[in-house]
Parts: structure tokens; C-alpha cells; sequence
């Protein structure tokens, strides 16, 4: 039944143009993933992990930088708290299975502003309870912000997979690309990372050598298939990082290998990232499966894409 299924979904999309198959097979995706409620699980403790409640844990990173992990949610969220002496940003704030917002009061008083590494449902929690809410300025998401009202599509978003409804919000700042965030005490870098999607950014905290990645990069499976993706900006932006992050620089992501544990990476990640996006290209790396195919680009780092006959390699603005 199954092979006949898709049988007759081959013979429909014949005449479809490369962007409606393109989304129609990454629903499909989404919609056979494990689109379950948390699961009340028992962890033994940790000594460096501090739970909050029955759902949120936190991890001090340094000073002023908190990991916010959702382990009963079923992708391992990481959400990040980074503070200044005058300001606070919540960078991500996982699918909206709880607010975020109780949790990182509870960790700073100071005023928040609330930034999405990009659009994705598990990562701009439902309708954000936050009234500070900073977006990328880039020019197809201005254009359409009337009012600077945004809504995400459902491209972006793809929170029907497991109902959670498309947000709006009320865009209080504007984010220049390659402009600084000053906390106080402490400077935030926006930095441009497409790849994962058109709208994704990280976050570069030279003074402390972190990189916020979001969803560019943590350890585990990436995905370079998805509606906005695409595997030619995943390697621009590779080496992009690598031409302004520092060589001791930690990278953080916002999913990680195990419940409890922050992902934490090193430049040498990124390095191997981009080497095996180039094998990729090259025809030079072995892939897996059918649709999408699966690249094993180092002991923790698979890429989740297209066959070889539907990727693009054009860079950002191509």
C-alpha cells in the first residue's frame, strides 16, 4: 500500500514545478516525523544541569549565557539567554509546548528582547509572549511586514506537522546584518547563515568566543532539503563563519545529541562541515536512502538532502 502510495504521488507530480514537489515532499517528511506530546521521562541527575520545573532545564555556560533545554520535547530544543548589564536576549524559545517567558524571568530581571535564529515552529514558541521581538532585516520579509506585522508563510513555519498554528508578531527592531547588539557590557554580532533557511542568522559574541548557531549547526542531523533550504548556501555560509569566528571559538546550536547536554562544538565542526558539503558538490561523498538521501560528513554531522539532481549550489543572491 505504502510503495503504491507514493507510486501515485510520482505520477502526480509530474508536470509540478521544482518548488510545489519540493514542498509537497518535505511535508510528507515532516508529517512522518515523531510528531508526539512530551514524554514524561526520568533522567538521572546531573550535577551541572539545574531544573527549573518538570519540562525546562538550565545550564550556566559563563557569565550571563544560559542554555535552556526542552528534554521532554521530542527534538531537544536549546534555547539561549544572553545577558549584558542592560539587556537580556532570549535567542530561539523552542515550539511553544510551555512558555519560555516564566523560566527566563526567573533568571534575569533585566529587559528582554526575543530573537528567532530563524522562522521554524520549534523555535519562535507559538505565539511569543515577549513584547521585544527583533527580526532580521532582510528584503523579503521588510517588504511584506506592513505595519512591521509579520507573519511567518508556511514555508517558514511548517508548524501544521504538529499543530501548532502560524504566529504574527509585532516586529519592534529591525536587524541589520553585520550590526551590533549592545547589551551592555557585552556586544552581540548579527551574522547572516542561510542554509537551513533563507532567514537564518547566529549570533557572534567575539568577546566571550561564542557562536549562537541556531539551527546552521549543532551536532546530529542537519537538514539542507526543506522548502527554504539550500545546500549552496549552507556552504557560503560555512565559509563565511570561518572567515570570522575565532579559532577557540565554541559553537552553540539550539538541538542537541542528548537530553541534557548543551551542544557544544568546536570550530573544527564547522571546518568539517564545509568539507563535506564540497565532497557533496564534487560528487565526491556517498549518499544513503532515497528521498531526501542522507551524507555522513563526520562521526556526529549528517546532512539531511535532496538527490544529487535537485540540489543547488548557487550562492545567496543567486
Amino acid at each position: 500500500m505504502k510503495r503504491f502510495v507514493l507510486l501515485l504521488l510520482v505520477l502526480l507530480l509530474i508536470g509540478w514545478t521544482y518548488q510545489e514537489r519540493r514542498v509537497l515532499f518535505a511535508y510528507l517528511f515532516v508529517l512522518q516525523g515523531e510528531g508526539t506530546p512530551p514524554e514524561l521521562r526520568t533522567y538521572p541527575p546531573d550535577p551541572g544541569i539545574t531544573w527549573l520545573d518538570d519540562y525546562y532545564t538550565v545550564d550556566r555556560i559563563g557569565p550571563g549565557t544560559y542554555a535552556i533545554s526542552e528534554p521532554r520535547y521530542h527534538q531537544l530544543n536549546f534555547n539561549y539567554l544572553i545577558t549584558g548589564t542592560k539587556r537580556a536576549i532570549v535567542f530561539d524559545a523552542g515550539p511553544g509546548v510551555r512558555n519560555i517567558r516564566p523560566i527566563v524571568e526567573r533568571l534575569t530581571d533585566l529587559p528582554i528582547t526575543f530573537i528567532p535564529s530563524h522562522f521554524h515552529y520549534d523555535h519562535v514558541g507559538g505565539q511569543v509572549s515577549f513584547e521585544n521581538i527583533a527580526v532580521v532585516n532582510l528584503p523579503f520579509l521588510r517588504e511584506r511586514a506592513h505595519d512591521d506585522l509579520l507573519r511567518p508563510t508556511w514555508s517558514e513555519h511548517l508548524g501544521d506537522s504538529e499543530g501548532f498554528a502560524r504566529p504574527e508578531w509585532r516586529v519592534s527592531t529591525w536587524l541589520d546584518i553585520g550590526s551590533d547588539i549592545d547589551l551592555g557590557g557585552r556586544r552581540l554580532t548579527v551574522l547572516y547563515t542561510p542554509g537551513h533557511t533563507t532567514d537564518s542568522i547566529s549570533l557572534w559574541d567575539a568577546g566571550n568566543s561564542l557562536l549562537f548557531s541556531g539551527d546552521y549547526l549543532y551536532p546530529g542531523h542537519l537538514y539542507g532539503f526543506l522548502p527554504n533550504s539550500s545546500m549552496g548556501h549552507y556552504l557560503w555560509s560555512s565559509e563565511y563563519l570561518l572567515g570570522v569566528i575565532e579559532e577557540h571559538t565554541t559553537v552553540l546550536g539550539a538541538h542537541g545529541l542528548k537530553p541534557l547536554n548543551t551542544p557544544r562544538q568546536s570550530v573544527d565542526a564547522l571546518r568539517e562541515l564545509k568539507w563535506g558539503l564540497e565532497a557533496v558538490r564534487d560528487g565526491e561523498a556517498e549518499a544513503t536512502g532515497t528521498y531526501p538521501v542522507n551524507y555522513q560528513l563526520d562521526e556526529d554531522l549528517v546532512m539531511i538532502a535532496e538527490p544529487r539532481w535537485l540540489q543547488s549550489w548557487d550562492p545567496p543572491g543567486r
